[in-house]
Parts: C-alpha cells; sequence; structure tokens
C-alpha cells in the first residue's frame, strides 16, 4: 500500500509551543498532520515525518533492548457494578466492503456491560495481539520512542472476558460508539468501561479500512485501504469515510435489535454472555464519538430516529474544521434530540487555535442554532484533541517511560491535569446519558462545578 503518510491531509491544524530545534518542529508538523483528521497522533503509523527524518526511522525501527517494556493502565470504573466485555464479528451480506470490493462488509465490534462480580474469565485486553503489534509500529514512529517502549499488547482493560452480566442492572440502556478517523475502538475503553460500571450496554465500532489495525477472529488485521491515499481532496476522503461510518453504525444497531430478539448476530456463532440481549433496553439508546466518532454520531442520529441522544468529544460537523460552505447536513438542519458539545480546540485554516466551541466553530453554531431540543457545549480550556480519549491518561505513563519530544504531549493532550480531566469527562457523558436515557436529574449539568474546574460551560 502507499506510504501511511498519504493517509492523511493538514487541513486546519492546532497552534504549537515555539519550536525548539529540527525534533521539536518535525513533532509538530506530524501531530497536525493527523489531528487534521480527528485522528490520535499515536494510533497512525507515520502520518508523515516530514523529510524522511532518519533519526527518527532508526529509532522507530530499532526495539530498545535496556528496558523492560512498559505495561500501562487505564482509570479503574467507579460505578457499583463490575464491568465484562466481549466482541461482536459482524457481516453484512447486503453490502459490499466500499474499501475492498471483494468481500462482503465485515466489522469488529466491543460490547462492555455491567457483570455479575466474580464471573467471566481473565482481564481483556486492550487491543487483540495482532493489532497491537500494528498500533506499537505507528506509536513509536510518532511518539520518536523505539519500538518495545510500551507493550501495546500486555495492557489490560479492568473488564472480564465474557463475563455473565449482572442480574441487578435490570434493562440497561444502549450506548454506541465511533472513534476518531483512522483510529481503532479501543481509543474509548475509558469512557465504555466507565459508563459499562454505571448500568450500560456500550458498544464500541471498528471502522475497518480505515482504521489503523482491525483485527478478526481468524487473525487477520485490516489495515487503511490503499484506495483512501488515492483520494486527494480532503473534504472528499471526510465525506467518503463519514458515509462508510454511518453506513456501518446503522448496520450495528440492526444487528443489535436482532440480539434482543434472540438472534445471534456473530459471524462466527459464537456464544454470547449469559444475559446480554435480555439486559439491552433498544429503545433507549444513545450515542458519543470522538472527533470524526463525533460526526458520524451526528450524522448518524440525522438518519436514525431511534438514537435518542448524542454527544460530539471535538468533532467538526463539516467535511472541514472551519469553512462554512463544507458543513454537513446535520449541522445547516439540527436536530431535535438531546445533543452534548465537548470541545477543546479549534483548528484555523491560517493554523492558529480557539476554543472549539459553538461561539466559534461555523458548524457547531449553524448546529446550535437550529436544534431546538435540549443542548449543552462544555469547553476544556487547558485540554487538546487527544484529551477526550484514552489517551488523557496514558500519554503521561508513556512520557514517564521514555520522555516525548518538546511540545508533543502539549499538542496532543494539553497541560490540563489528565486525572482530573479524565474524571471530569466521565462524570459530564454519564450524566448526559443518566439525564436523557434514564430520566434522572443530574445537577451537574446545569452550571459550572467546583468539582470540576478545568471545565467551561458555553451559553
Amino acid at each position: 500500500m502507499p506510504s501511511p503518510e498519504r493517509l492523511t491531509h493538514t487541513g486546519g491544524a492546532p497552534a504549537a509551543p515555539p519550536a525548539r530545534g529540527r525534533r521539536s518542529r518535525r513533532t509538530h508538523r506530524a501531530v497536525v498532520a493527523v489531528l487534521a483528521v480527528g485522528a490520535c497522533a499515536a494510533a497512525v503509523p507515520a502520518v508523515g515525518l516530514p523529510g524522511g527524518a532518519p533519526d527518527a526511522t532508526r529509532a522507530a525501527d530499532a526495539t530498545d533492548r535496556t528496558h523492560t517494556p512498559a505495561r500501562l493502565s487505564l482509570p479503574r470504573p467507579t460505578g457499583p457494578y463490575a464491568v465484562g466485555t466481549t466482541e461482536l464479528h459482524l457481516v453484512d451480506k447486503d453490502r459490499e466492503d466500499p474499501w475492498d470490493a471483494s468481500r462482503q462488509r465485515e466489522l469488529m465490534a466491543g460490547v462492555w456491560y455491567p457483570a455479575r462480580h466474580g464471573s467471566g474469565g481473565e482481564q481483556a485486553p486492550y487491543m487483540r495481539p495482532g493489532a497491537a503489534k500494528v498500533f506499537a509500529r505507528g506509536a513509536a514512529e510518532v511518539l520518536e520512542q523505539p519500538v518495545g517502549t510500551v507493550d501495546w499488547a500486555a495492557t489490560r482493560t479492568h473488564a472480564r472476558l465474557d463475563a455473565e452480566v449482572s442480574p441487578r442492572a435490570g434493562r440497561a440502556p444502549v450506548v454506541l460508539f465511533s472513534p476518531g478517523g483512522f483510529n481503532e475502538r479501543a481509543l474509548g475503553t475509558s469512557a465504555a468501561a466507565q459508563l459499562a460500571s454505571e448500568g450500560y450496554v456500550v458498544v464500541t465500532i471498528d471502522h475497518p479500512g480505515e482504521a489503523h489495525a482491525v483485527e478478526f477472529p481468524d487473525g487477520r488485521v485490516v489495515e487503511p485501504s490503499p484506495e483512501l491515499a488515492q483520494i486527494k481532496d480532503q473534504a472528499e476522503q471526510w465525506r467518503r469515510m463519514l458515509d462508510v461510518r454511518v453506513a456501518d453504525t446503522h448496520f450495528v444497531t440492526s444487528q443489535l435489535r436482532a440480539l434482543t430478539r434472540g438472534n445471534n448476530p456473530d459471524a462466527e456463532g459464537r456464544t454470547l454472555p449469559r444475559g446480554l440481549a435480555r439486559a439491552m433496553d433498544m429503545s433507549r439508546v444513545g450515542m458519543f464519538g470522538h472527533s470524526m466518532g463525533g460526526m458520524t454520531t451526528a450524522e448518524a442520529m440525522r438518519g436514525d430516529a431511534g438514537i435518542d441522544a448524542g454527544a460530539d468529544l471535538d468533532g467538526p460537523l463539516g467535511l472541514s474544521w472551519t469553512d462554512p460552505a463544507k458543513m454537513l447536513p446535520v449541522a445547516r438542519n439540527g436536530l431535535d434530540r438531546p445533543f452534548l458539545f465537548m470541545g477543546t480546540r479549534l483548528y484555523r485554516e491560517d493554523e492558529s487555535v480557539a476554543p472549539h466551541t459553538h461561539r466559534e466553530s461555523p458548524s457547531w453554531k449553524s448546529f446550535w442554532e437550529h436544534s431546538p431540543g435540549w443542548k449543552r457545549d462544555l469547553w476544556w480550556p487547558k485540554a487538546a484533541h487527544n484529551s477526550l480519549t484514552d489517551y488523557q491518561s496514558l500519554l503521561p505513563q508513556v512520557d514517564r517511560v521514555h520522555e516525548l519530544p518538546d511540545g508533543l504531549r502539549e499538542n496532543m493532550i494539553g497541560s490540563v491535569d489528565p486525572e482530573r480531566s479524565a474524571r471530569s469527562q466521565q462524570t459530564y457523558l454519564t450524566a448526559f446519558f443518566d439525564h436523557h436515557l434514564r430520566g434522572r436529574d443530574r445537577p451537574v449539568l446545569d452550571g459550572p462545578s467546583p468539582r470540576h474546574p478545568d471545565v467551561r460551560f458555553v451559553r
């Protein structure tokens, strides 16, 4: 396939601290290229280290054998339930794969749910081993670290594989998650596990052919399609990706409904966790997504009235960060259902940065003005685009193991306190779905809270 850097476009870009030497300038350009498509820098291999950067290439190709590879940890869920997880391999027999015409469209989805304490197998891995191997190469290149600095395959979640569903949870609302552009579903694991610990069934969706690495049960690892690299126009690339993602989302919801009717949608017919089908209440469905996943959320809601509430984590609602002519239909027409914006930085075409709020973003402003229903706009001034992924928690750990290049950490996750930021994100996201899918009063949604000093309410 073409060199990976051809899979991204520079588009709008975040501002960065003053460059200090060649390493710092190169790091900033690499991060900029990824953030422009809403992808996580460490999740996309070679977003391009411009100019070849032989020293960085050597670092990425060589394994540092003087250190034991680090195992990272995710925030422990704080809800009253233990967490279980399983996977679904879904095949859409009515749809040709848009990125590989020789195959039917296949998806992998993770299911996270409230579990019976003490049931299930081992702690679930953060990602499958084949996908972790590909991910590790990309992370090493973009973070300018030796391959093997982090043992991604050994990183574990706080969920038990195939645990029984907790009978105490009753019928649970279902929440979907779509990751950022070119990203794996794994990067939403912390949010998914937290919601599951609060009594939700959360379904995280991979988008094969676009995502950096998707591993199927037979061991196949699907990387980005060469066709994506051939789409030179950024807006057209984003449009193609978004169309596929929305179709993926609608297919997943149809398969979840089939599951609740007693059908097993898993392509291998694998036995699913006990109680899962009974636990899923498809009359109460929410969705959230990061970056392009936020775009996917809004457009999926536009086409499916069965998605009752949605949250966009720092994603523009257009085929550009700031061009009003490229706004999505959902931005022009709005929605009649509850919607939450969670923003950090808005990347302008002139490489300046502004608050990513409905006051500054043309697409968010249009959506806001055309949406008569409940809505909130929350802004994290000291955060950055990848703060709203697992990188808020993981990147500081990587930095402690092997110091990151100047400016990279700030460009990816800002200067906000990582633990406090992750906690506030989970608080507001859970409160949003509690209020709109369970009808519970959540005063934290009414205005600023001293418990969450990093968050601003934008009216």
